[in-house]
């Protein structure tokens, strides 16, 4: 596992985009939000609370996982304490292998490290690999809603973990 470098960025909004196409059926819309999520990671990038973590084998990317400083999302001012995870992805080719879990617990140790008293992450309902590593890792549901999004019905989930 590294840190993003140049060339990730693009990597991430493109696999995101091709996987959950292929996957779930999602539209490009999915990969436009991606790819704007992560413009904000390198606009707003503070390393003394965030990070990106790239996981690989041979020098070809395998997974990723960010970790943000949650923000209020009609103000975008930090919430004080509360980090975000975002972007979770693991290659099929690498499914299986306990990365996805890997790549949690790598932002649950950043968060404490940095002080943060709880993560919070957004996903869909139909993430269900996603999902079980976050109940793995003790995260649990807080919130739910029906959205139409990426073309598709969804079920939009609030996961936290309590890290105090």
């Amino acid at each position: 596992m590294r840190g993003h470098r140049p060339g990730d960025i693009g990597w991430v909004a493109s696999r995101h985009g091709a996987l959950y196409a292929a996957e779930f059926g999602w539209d490009e819309r999915f990969e436009a939000l991606v790819a704007r999520i992560a413009a904000d990671f390198i606009d707003r990038f503070d390393a003394a609370r965030e990070a990106c973590w790239i996981a690989e084998r041979e020098g070809r990317p395998l997974g990723c996982v960010f970790l943000v400083q949650a923000r209020d999302e009609a103000s975008g001012a930090p919430e004080p304490g509360v980090a975000q995870l975002r972007m979770l992805l693991v290659e099929p080719a690498a499914r299986g292998l306990g990365l996805g879990k890997q790549l949690v617990a790598e932002c649950e140790r950043f968060a404490r490290e940095r002080g943060y008293r709880r993560i919070r992450l957004w996903t869909n309902s139909v993430l269900l690999a996603a999902r079980g590593i976050y109940a793995a890792s003790g995260y649990h549901l807080v919130a739910s809603e029906s959205h139409r999004s990426f073309g598709r019905d969804l079920v939009g989930e609030t996961w936290e973990l309590d890290l105090t």
